[in-house]
């Protein structure tokens, strides 16, 4: 068994994805597992994601579902169920992995606690200048001062998201402000999701859904959020933001004011 599954949500954009799989392969900790959370790609991306299965060091499940909208938290439901480890690692495939963020979750685990870390947003600029090659010599870790640069006289933004350290007293400082789930950057025990039987299949429109629902669910069974910014870095590569949806809210004020931590509308129907 694994030490962690990671649970890569994806729709499409496997030129993103090989990105982020080049950010695996370099990570200080080798053991895990990539699941590959596919809401409904197209038949071509789905042939060419299993034509580079063989290309990696790490074992790779590619979990698909037919494409009826967004339904990003079916897919990822269906992906917790096919995970073999004990530990999940949730993280979107536009989000390029620092070389120490398997790590840098596994380490600083915890029983009930929901590990949470930030991500760095680069520009359309530096995200159409990488390649896996770049990913894999570390450049985005090794030129700092690129993307500082960037975000200071460029359209990259949230760039000291990315100073990376071990020194445990800079970590508590910067780690002392409460922090919210990211739901492209966070992860837990199995048995904490369970226990609150997923994520919410209601939820079928971006933002939300993925994150600060799973958080009121979970933190109304007592588990802590716990920030491990500056650990576990991530770069997101650029892309349209999207909105988020009046549905969503509504759903989760509805959720908060009954205070329901078990949906049945998650693993278990």
């Amino acid at each position: 068994m694994s030490r962690a599954s990671v649970i890569v949500s994806f729709y499409n954009k496997i030129d993103y994805l090989k990105l982020v799989l080049a950010g695996f392969e370099i990570q200080t900790e080798k053991d895990f597992e990539i699941i590959i959370a596919d809401d409904g790609s197209n038949q071509s991306v789905v042939n060419r994601i299993q034509n580079i299965f063989q290309n990696y060091s790490f074992r790779i499940k590619h979990i698909w579902q037919e494409d009826k909208g967004f339904r990003k938290n079916k897919i990822l439901n269906k992906s917790i169920l096919a995970a073999e480890s004990d530990y999940l690692i949730f993280i979107d495939g536009d989000c390029i992995p620092h070389s120490y963020f398997v790590e840098g979750h596994l380490v600083n685990s915890e029983k009930n606690k929901i590990l949470t870390g930030r991500r760095v947003n680069l520009s359309e600029k530096i995200s159409n200048q990488l390649t896996e090659e770049k990913i894999k010599q570390k450049y985005l870790e090794k030129n700092f001062s690129v993307l500082l640069f960037d975000g200071l006289f460029g359209k990259s933004y949230d760039v000291e998201k990315g100073i990376f350290t071990k020194n445990k007293f800079f970590l508590r400082l910067l780690n002392s402000k409460p922090r919210g789930i990211l739901g492209c950057n966070f992860s837990l025990f199995k048995d904490d999701i369970l226990e609150i039987n997923g994520f919410d299949e209601r939820y079928e429109a971006p933002s939300i859904g993925e994150d600060s629902d799973v958080q009121f669910r979970l933190e109304l069974i007592g588990k802590k959020i716990k920030s491990i910014n500056h650990i576990a870095i991530q770069y997101h590569l650029h892309h349209k933001l999207q909105e988020r949806p009046q549905k969503n809210l509504v759903l989760l004020e509805e959720i908060k004011r009954n205070k329901i931590y078990y949906t049945p509308f998650g693993l278990k129907k």
